[in-house]
């Protein structure tokens, strides 16, 4: 009998704080309907930035002669963009790099290559070697996501963060982003149908989403603390009544 009314009473409490809780709004894309929507793919291309490693592979019709613009010695796989916005490339020297897109850089370095005379039709390939997005807050698994493609939108990050758990607010992510050595935020509502024409819809290299909780995750977690110490006071005091009781 002593057993139960304990069970009873443990009960009792645990379902008081988790209960008085609204329902959260879980689904994406609220206010989207049938339509097409323009892709934003060629607007998302990042101006390389300091501190970026980039893969740069350089071909030509002379395999021995190209051989000598993709080195590497002392281990290095890809050129650090350096605090004066260059990267130093064999054969080339210092190349500026800063603010320029992949196509712009490659541009570049193929009518250098040209105007040197060192290679015949000189085929340039650029990569980002760290491309990479962060996801933090209210998600199943935050984590931070390499992105190989080089390219990601703000619902697959999502995604692959184990998607936004029914605490997290949907009407107001967070993102961090670092541009022109200017660091911007911006909130963003993915139940929105804006979202999907937005220039956040996909994202760039270093972005930082943070899934804010919203007030029932707060609410409940307050209440938590207030309430589970009292639980576990009036178990133990319950114990000791019905201990003398029994005996």
């Amino acid at each position: 009998m002593g057993t139960r009314f304990l069970l009873f009473i443990f009960s009792i409490c645990l379902l008081y704080c988790t209960s008085c809780t609204t329902p959260s709004k879980i689904a994406y894309f609220e206010s989207a309907k049938d339509t097409t929507y323009r892709s934003a793919v060629g607007a998302i291309e990042a101006p390389i930035q300091k501190n970026d490693i980039l893969n740069i592979f350089i071909s030509s019709l002379s395999k021995t002669a190209s051989a000598d613009f993709n080195s590497t010695d002392n281990g290095v796989k890809g050129y650090l963009v350096n605090s004066d916005g260059n990267i130093q490339m064999p054969m080339l020297g210092n190349v500026p790099a800063e603010g320029l897109t992949k196509k712009q850089l490659k541009e570049n370095i193929t009518k250098t290559i040209l105007s040197k005379k060192l290679l015949i039709e000189p085929i340039v390939e650029i990569r980002h070697l760290n491309f990479e997005v962060t996801v933090l807050g209210e998600v199943g698994h935050p984590t931070v996501i390499n992105v190989p493609s080089e390219q990601i939108s703000l619902v697959k990050a999502i995604g692959l963060a184990g998607d936004l758990t029914i605490y997290g607010k949907r009407d107001n992510i967070l993102l961090i982003r670092e541009e022109d050595g200017k660091r911007i935020t911006r909130h963003i509502n993915i139940n929105s149908v804006d979202f999907l024409n937005s220039p956040y819809y996909y994202l760039k290299p270093n972005d930082l989403i943070y899934v804010e909780p919203n007030k029932t995750k707060i609410a409940t977690t307050n209440r938590s603390q207030q309430i589970i110490p009292i639980v576990f006071s009036s178990i133990s005091i319950l114990v000791l009544v019905l201990d003398r009781v029994i005996k």
